[in-house]
């Protein structure tokens, strides 16, 4: 996939609809073509966090890890859905697991560079923040209601 052909990707992506030219190009030379396979952990909860990623297509976990037995899924993310946003936030951690579901392609945000920009440039940092706040608001909220759904006990609100 070319530069140009990422760039033509996310002028069309909805995440991105909108943004000033020069931002997706900036966006589009900050991205690389990724292949996972079935099973690959993209991420780990607590690693350093340094990017984010666009599933292309394939199916990929996002987990909070277990002290003991199987992690449990907080969601599972598809075709065109943004994964990470630690890198935009202090300490900079990973705050969950990701895992692949299936064979996927992915394209990787290198977000150190992209953080910069946003330091660099307040307008870029605005529009490209008012994306992630809600994206961080839409996985919050899922895994809120998917720890509910897992612990029930009678007479909780």
């Amino acid at each position: 996939m070319s530069k140009q052909s990422i760039e033509d990707y996310l002028v069309n992506h909805a995440f991105f609809n909108g943004l000033d030219g020069s931002f997706m190009k900036f966006l589009s030379n900050s991205a690389t073509v990724l292949r996972i396979k079935k099973g690959d952990v993209l991420f780990h909860h607590g690693e350093h966090a340094d990017k984010f990623y666009l599933l292309r297509n394939g199916q990929v976990s996002v987990q909070v890890p277990a002290l003991m037995g199987p992690p449990l899924e907080m969601q599972a993310l598809g075709e065109d859905q943004i994964l990470g946003w630690s890198w935009l936030i202090p300490p900079y951690r990973w705050s969950f697991q990701a895992r692949a579901v299936e064979n996927s392609d992915l394209l990787q945000f290198d977000g150190s560079v992209i953080l910069a920009r946003c330091e660099e440039d307040p307008k870029f940092g605005y529009e490209l923040f008012k994306r992630f706040a809600a994206l961080m608001s839409e996985r919050l909220d899922a895994a809120r209601q998917k720890m509910m759904d897992q612990w029930d006990p009678p007479g909780f609100a």
